[in-house]
């Protein structure tokens, strides 16, 4: 049996490994080795097998915990570590201090996504104690909020191995119904070249930020196209693919026509769009606007160049992942789509793994201020995962 060295030490509940979880400030690109270091303290003696893939500066890593027995196979329980700023927002008490009130627990990533992190965690310990006859493993990443950027080394190491987990579950918050997919995401930024002057001789010079408040009039005829004319999901919110522009830079003085415009956008697409197909058109479009003005000024253009991204998910419902996690929820709907991206898709395209995504809590919680996630969810989520470590367990007489 696994975990022998602790096997008559309690094991902590979710909510005190997740009180310890949110005292980590681990905000995006900042270190999480403190965490992991955390985490591992945990798992290291219970017989874990864990291995680290860090960031190429050394600053923050991802965490592989394995329990059980060597070989492939498995189910992998996935989770990201980071979270999001609270510089600006109200909260009504620390944001980094676990804090109970009426059945809620609130925190900077209750909801998004630690509370199932420590769901996780203790799933594990729980699992250490038995005999098991297919491996749990956990998978806890970094910088998931800025484009699903950590994981990567992660899964590409888990790709190369000749034998692979066979399912995962991302335990981003569902409310715990079972989801089978989510759009996929790319980022990209527009340089916007236009020809500086003074603004007194304005007619004389070419204006970058004009230039580039016609891309972003393109920009949305391009969303209105695709919310007319575009393929279409139902059982999203928004059942088109989405072209967005989040952010808009350019000028130092008033009195200076600016020569550069920087715009940040992204498209969010359904899995019927092809992304490249959209941007194609976009490229066109970049073109036509600097075509323009080239006659008087050659130097004008707009270079788009992608910052970041990750592919969508799509899991059939009769995959082997869904029909794990019916006899887990004992959900025998419908499943569901979410609007926010996830590493599930990483997963699912280099690995081959079975995927989709359940865990405690909803995404409107999250990323505002008083963040919390619900006692009752994270129950439904312990209750899930311990049925989870009885279907791991192998049979009683091969214990004996």
């Amino acid at each position: 049996m696994t975990g022998q060295t602790t096997a008559l030490s309690p094991i902590p509940s979710t909510t005190e490994i997740l009180r310890r979880l949110i005292a980590f400030e681990t905000i995006s690109r900042q270190s999480n080795l403190e965490m992991l270091d955390y985490i591992e303290s945990l798992l290291a003696p219970a017989g874990a097998r864990i291995e680290r893939f860090a960031h190429e500066d050394g600053s923050r890593a991802n965490l592989w915990a394995t329990i059980g027995p060597e070989g492939g196979g498995g189910v992998v329980l996935s989770g990201h570590t980071d979270v999001v700023p609270v510089t600006g927002q109200n909260w009504s008490s620390d944001p980094f201090v676990l804090t109970e009130d009426s059945g809620r627990l609130y925190g900077r990533g209750t909801a998004d996504m630690k509370g199932f992190v420590a769901a996780a965690i203790h799933a594990a310990l729980q699992a250490a104690r038995r005999d098991l006859a297919t491996p749990l493993h956990l998978a806890v990443s970094y910088d998931e909020e800025i484009g699903c950027m950590g994981v990567r080394r992660m899964i590409e190491a888990l790709a190369a191995r000749p034998e692979r987990p066979a399912l995962c579950i991302i335990g981003e918050p569902t409310g715990m119904k079972i989801a089978t997919g989510h759009k996929g995401k790319t980022a990209y930024r527009a340089c916007c070249h236009g020809v500086e002057g003074h603004s007194a001789l304005a007619p004389n010079a070419l204006n970058a930020l004009h230039l580039g408040a016609d891309f972003v009039a393109a920009l949305t005829r391009r969303q209105d196209d695709l919310a007319r004319n575009g393929a279409r999901d139902p059982a999203y919110d928004i059942p088109f693919s989405t072209v967005h522009a989040g952010m808009m830079r350019g000028g130092t003085a008033l009195n200076i026509v600016p020569n550069l415009c920087e715009i940040d956008f992204e498209i969010r697409n359904i899995v019927a769009d092809d992304p490249a197909r959209i941007m194609a058109a976009i490229h066109a479009d970049a073109r036509a606007i600097a075509a323009v003005h080239q006659p008087r000024f050659p130097q004008a253009r707009i270079e788009i160049e992608e910052i970041s991204g990750y592919p969508g998910l799509e899991t059939p419902e009769d995959a082997p992942v869904v029909a794990l996690l019916r006899r887990l929820t004992g959900e025998s709907g419908t499943s569901i789509k979410v609007a926010f991206g996830t590493e599930g898709g990483l997963f699912q395209q280099a690995t081959g793994m079975s995927t989709a995504i359940c865990g405690p809590g909803f995404m409107d919680q999250g990323h505002k201020p008083d963040e919390f996630v619900s006692g009752a969810q994270l129950a439904l989520c312990d209750a899930m995962l311990a049925r989870l470590v009885e279907e791991l367990a192998a049979p009683q007489s091969k214990r004996e």
